[in-house]
């Protein structure tokens, strides 16, 4: 049995109907399971709750032989490690305790270089991990580079003002993946009991683009003139706060960003292999997502 956590999500969603595209025996842990497609619904063994819940992750795990944890931080908390590692004990303990056998996780890119103890929303990220790795079952750590997805979220400007917004330089250099790149990578561990012990595994995307890269083919694919703008960390700072975030969360992707413009997604060198496990293009992906969604709206 494998158990996905957060199945209505980015990358979630995707990775369940890989899973049951594999006929793979397959338990979803959700709030609200008539938010759920009616076929996941009626091929997966769904446990109503939430992943916060002890008693909700005793059922969901037991029995189960691989896990895909992924927590979405709270924006209101008082402290980004805390925000991730607060929800994750009583997973590890539960993982420990029913003998799961594989763990798979969400997480970023960032370990081993001196941004990670203050980078945010990273640092959090990583203590959350290093939780699991400590369970005794199998990790991996999906090590993620910015998502390529997050883009959806300035559909409306990027349609009304051709503008979208970052604190990143025009001309930072840096990897983007896509979340059904992920969702393949997260499938083919959690399908294969042949790895053992604890590791990151990059999913670095095929190529590493600068924002002004990303304008340019934003522009190609939609057919009408899209540029980047960037932000000062304190106008994403009060953007988040103006969004309902709290002080520390909001400070904690504000890190983020500037532990990237810093050089926190390079420390992994890139292989061809790295194409190979998410090989979408962002042209790909504007093509297949973007595209659609502004045209949509």
């Amino acid at each position: 049995m494998i158990v996905v956590t957060t199945p209505t999500g980015r990358i979630g969603s995707r990775l369940v109907t890989r899973l049951l595209a594999e006929e793979q025996p397959v338990r979803v842990i959700a709030r609200a399971p008539a938010a759920l497609p009616a076929d996941v619904r009626a091929r997966a063994e769904v446990v109503e709750g939430s992943h916060r819940d002890p008693a909700v992750l005793g059922r969901a795990f037991e029995g189960a032989a691989a896990v895909f944890w992924v927590w979405p931080a709270d924006r209101r908390a008082s402290d980004v490690v805390e925000a991730y590692t607060e929800p994750t004990r009583p997973a590890a303990e539960a993982i420990r305790r029913l003998g799961v056998l594989r763990v798979v996780s969400v997480s970023a890119l960032g370990r081993g270089t001196s941004y990670a103890g203050h980078a945010g929303n990273v640092t959090g990220s990583l203590a959350m991990d290093d939780l699991l790795a400590g369970t005794g079952a199998a990790f991996r750590a999906l090590a993620m580079p910015t998502f390529m997805d997050n883009l959806t979220r300035q559909v409306r400007t990027i349609r009304e003002k051709g503008v979208f917004f970052d604190a990143l330089s025009p001309t930072h250099v840096g990897p983007t993946a896509a979340a059904q790149d992920m969702a393949a990578v997260a499938a083919r561990l959690l399908t294969d009991s042949s790895w053992t012990g604890a590791e990151e595994v990059p999913v670095l995307g095929p190529e590493d683009l600068t924002q002004e890269d990303l304008a340019a083919t934003v522009t190609e694919v939609l057919g009408t003139p899209v540029k980047y703008e960037q932000i000062s960390l304190a106008a994403m700072k009060e953007h988040m706060l103006a969004g309902g975030a709290s002080d520390a969360m909001a400070q904690a992707m504000a890190d983020m960003a500037e532990a990237k413009e810093n050089g926190l997604d390079s420390g992994v060198a890139r292989t061809p292999h790295h194409a190979v496990d998410a090989p979408t293009t962002f042209r790909t992906w504007c093509e297949e997502v973007l595209k659609p969604a502004v045209q949509g709206s």
